[in-house]
C-alpha cells in the first residue's frame, strides 16, 4: 500500500495544474499522479496543430461561458473565480510567454506544444509531485476517511481523490460504483460527410460566413466554412456538431443541413439582387461573375445546379433559372450521411453529471474528498482554447479547496 495525501488520478491539463497549484499553496503534501499511459500530457502535445491552443482571448466569464454548449450555467461562477487572464498571468509567471493571435486563440510564443509540456513537468519536479506511469485504476472504494485506488501494478491511499481522466467510459464506471450518475457520451466535434456534385471537386475551397440550419430541428450555427474531400468542415459545422451533438447522434448522423451562402441574406433579398444584376448587367456571362465574396469555383458550381449553362448571359437568363439561383444561394439542402473526427481532436458530450458536483470547489456533492477537474465532467466546448481553459479552471478550484483542508 503507498499512502499520499493527494492522489490525482490522470496525467493530462487539468491533472497536473491541479496538483502543481496545491502543491504551490502546501509543498509538505504529499502528491501523486497516476497515468494509464507511458506518456503525459499527451492532448497538450498534439492541441492546436502541435501548438497548443492554451485558452481564447475571451476576458468576461459570463460571455467565456456562452462558448460551452455543456456547461454554460455551471461554469459562470468559476470562470469569476479564475478566468482567461489568470491563466496567461499564471503561465508569464512561470516564463511561458504567450501571444494572442488574430482568431482570439491563445499559444505559447514558441509555436510549441512542448513549452507548455515542460512547464509542467519542471513544476512537478520541483514540487516532488510523484509522477507514476502506465497505471490503470482498477477499483475505487472508500475505507473509512481515505480513499483506496487499487491499479494494474500497486495499491494506493489517499484522502483527497482528484478524478482528471477526461472521457474514459472505464473510469466513468468505476466511477458509479461510488453512486456517481454518468451521462452517456457521444461525439462533440466532427466534421459531416458528404457526397454532392456541387461540392465534389471543390476540396480546399473555402467561404468567409456561411448561416447553417438543420432541417426539421431548431439548430442553427454560422461562421466560415471549409469544403473537404468528405464533405463539409471548418468553424462553422464544428459549431453546429457542438450543440446538436446529442440530436444530431439521434438521427445517427443521418440527417439534412441547409446552407445559406450569403449568410445575411434571405431568398427575397437574393431573387431582387439578381434581378437588378439582370437590368443592369445584360451582356455579362453569369458564370464568370461571382457575387456574395464567393470562390469563382463555388458560385460555377451553384449556378450550374441553377441550371444556368456556362454561356448564359444576364440578359437570358429567365425568372425560373433566377429563382432556382437565389436558392441555390440562400438554401443549399446537401444530404448528411455520417460524421468523422476532427483532426486529433476529439471531444466528447458526457461524462460525469453536472448536478452532483459543487462548482465552487469541484467537490462531489455525493462523497467527501473526491474531486472532479477538465472532460470528466459533462462540460464541453467548440474549438478555439475553451476545452483547455475548463482544465484550469476547475483544476485552479479543486486544489484552493484541498488545500483549506490543511
Amino acid at each position: 500500500m503507498h499512502n499520499f495525501d493527494v492522489i490525482v488520478v490522470g496525467g493530462g491539463a487539468s491533472g497536473f495544474f491541479t496538483a502543481i497549484n496545491l502543491a504551490e499553496q502546501n509543498p509538505d503534501l504529499r502528491i501523486a499522479i497516476l497515468e494509464r499511459s507511458n506518456e503525459v500530457l499527451s492532448k497538450v502535445k498534439i492541441s492546436g496543430g502541435g501548438r497548443c491552443n492554451v485558452t481564447h482571448a475571451c476576458f468576461i466569464p459570463n460571455v467565456l461561458a456562452k462558448f460551452y454548449p455543456r456547461g454554460e450555467k455551471e461554469l459562470k461562477g468559476p470562470f469569476h473565480a479564475f478566468c482567461t487572464g489568470d491563466v496567461m498571468e499564471w503561465f508569464n509567471e512561470r516564463d511561458v510567454a504567450l501571444k494572442i493571435e488574430e482568431d482570439g486563440r491563445v499559444f505559447p510564443e514558441s509555436d510549441n506544444s512542448q513549452t507548455i509540456i515542460d512547464c509542467f513537468l519542471n513544476e512537478a519536479e520541483n514540487f516532488n509531485i510523484k509522477i507514476i506511469k502506465q497505471t490503470i485504476v482498477q477499483q475505487l472504494s472508500k475505507e473509512g476517511d481515505f480513499w483506496k485506488i487499487e491499479t494494474s501494478k500497486d495499491t494506493y491511499q489517499a484522502k483527497q481523490l482528484v478524478m482528471a481522466t477526461g472521457s474514459n467510459v472505464k473510469i466513468w464506471d468505476l466511477l458509479k460504483s461510488v453512486d456517481h450518475s454518468i451521462v452517456n457520451p457521444v461525439p462533440s466535434l466532427f466534421t459531416f460527410n458528404i457526397k454532392d456534385d456541387r461540392i465534389k471537386d471543390l476540396m480546399g475551397v473555402s467561404t468567409e460566413m456561411v448561416s447553417l440550419k438543420v432541417k426539421g430541428s431548431s439548430l442553427k450555427a454560422n461562421g466560415p466554412l471549409l469544403i473537404t474531400h468528405w464533405g463539409m468542415s471548418g468553424p462553422a459545422i464544428l459549431r453546429l456538431s457542438a450543440w446538436g451533438a446529442r440530436e444530431l447522434f439521434d438521427k445517427n448522423y443521418h440527417f439534412q443541413v441547409i446552407v445559406n451562402w450569403t449568410n445575411d441574406f434571405v431568398f427575397d433579398e437574393v431573387l431582387e439582387e439578381l434581378m437588378q444584376q439582370k437590368q443592369q448587367h445584360s451582356k455579362k456571362t453569369i458564370i464568370k461573375h461571382p457575387l456574395y465574396s464567393l470562390t469563382h469555383r463555388l458560385w460555377q458550381q451553384l449556378v450550374k445546379a441553377s441550371m444556368i449553362t456556362e454561356d448564359l448571359t444576364w440578359a437570358d437568363v429567365s425568372k425560373k433559372q433566377l429563382v432556382n439561383l437565389a436558392e441555390q444561394l440562400t438554401q443549399s439542402e446537401f444530404n448528411v450521411n455520417g460524421k468523422s473526427t476532427f483532426k486529433d481532436e476529439f471531444v466528447t458530450a458526457g461524462g460525469i453529471d453536472l448536478k452532483e458536483v459543487n462548482f465552487k470547489t469541484m467537490e462531489s456533492k455525493l462523497q467527501d474528498n473526491l474531486y472532479f477537474t477538465g472532460e470528466i465532467l459533462n462540460i464541453d466546448a467548440i474549438t478555439g482554447g475553451f476545452n483547455f481553459q475548463n482544465a484550469w479552471t476547475t483544476g485552479y478550484l479543486a486544489a484552493n479547496a484541498i488545500a483549506a483542508k490543511y
